[in-house]
């Protein structure tokens, strides 16, 4: 099957800034895949160079198949970007901007429909005929994800499309990125919000320092790491705790200690036997599989913008 992205060996400098570091990444058919990573950590790069925005240094490409230097028109053709900025022609309205995006790849007579049900499904039918510096910035981000649509793309990538937005406009991109989704399209999502990340993707990846440290399926990479959370209440406010339990304290929560343990250790028998000898009674105990922003901490701890970036 063709890969519905095959990124190999990229690499990119911007200066004395190594951007990416030999990037190797396969996104299959229909995926809806997280690329994850703090600020410069070379999301944004990796983005640009597949759309055909960026050259690499070294490394290639491929949109479905297509080298997006070699192939460039048909690379672009099967994809479509939603960028991070609100970039936007201040001289056109909705529908009309939406028209001139869809002859720049001949589809423009052949798509009205297509461009109305765009407009239906992302809120813009009351918009249509507005001029685009008018709408408000939500407004104007839900254009950039219709433009990004209007030629039908197999492959779609949403690049932090819910920064700064409202929950109105989280929901509807959501839902309609959904549809898309069991529909068959590829997506690709970059996000600072990783609790999306964690509801909407299939596979993910975590990117630092330019590279790939990271990449699995949601489950086996939340499953992977070897500590879980317990919280545990006690009958009442101990002045102190025995040793055992400060040793793996994370917080003190509204009378629940927050305690970090090891998988598949005797941690925890440890710990209910320490507070058993030192007087004091457990109430409630629960237990919690990590969760995906502290996968993320874990393995981009000491991430840091390079110089010049």
């Amino acid at each position: 099957m063709t890969a519905a992205i095959a990124v190999r060996q990229l690499h990119k400098h911007f200066g004395q800034v190594h951007a990416l570091r030999g990037v190797d990444l396969e996104i299959q058919p229909g995926e809806f895949f997280g690329l994850l990573g703090p600020n410069g950590a070379g999301k944004s790069t990796l983005i640009n160079i597949i759309a055909g925005l960026t050259r690499p240094d070294a490394g290639s490409a491929a949109v479905l198949g297509h080298d997006v230097q070699r192939d460039a028109v048909a690379a672009r053709r099967a994809i479509g970007v939603v960028p991070q900025e609100l970039v936007f022609d201040p001289f056109f309205e909705v529908r009309d901007f939406l028209r001139i995006q869809a002859g720049y790849y001949g589809v423009a007579r052949s798509n009205r429909a297509w461009i109305d049900e765009l407009l239906r499904a992302l809120g813009l039918a009351d918009k249509a005929g507005t001029n685009m510096r008018n709408l408000s910035g939500g407004m104007k981000r839900r254009v950039l994800i219709a433009q990004a649509l209007v030629h039908k793309p197999r492959v779609l990538v949403l690049d932090e499309p819910t920064a700064g937005v409202d929950v109105e406009l989280r929901q509807t991109l959501w839902a309609f990125a959904q549809r898309l989704h069991d529909e068959g399209m590829t997506i690709v999502l970059t996000t600072h919000y990783l609790e999306e990340a964690e509801a909407m993707c299939d596979r993910i990846a975590i990117m630092s320092h330019g590279t790939v440290v990271a990449l699995d399926d949601k489950r086996s990479l939340l499953g992977r790491h070897p500590w879980y959370q317990v919280h545990v209440r006690l009958a009442s406010e101990p002045d102190q705790l025995p040793s055992e339990v400060v040793a793996c304290l994370v917080s003190r929560e509204h009378g629940w200690l927050v305690l970090r343990l090891q998988r598949g250790g005797d941690d925890l028998s440890r710990v209910l036997s320490a507070l058993h000898t030192a007087g004091l009674s457990v109430l409630e105990i629960s237990t919690r599989e990590q969760t995906l922003e502290q996968v993320f901490l874990e393995l981009t701890a000491g991430h840091h913008l390079p110089a010049g970036a």
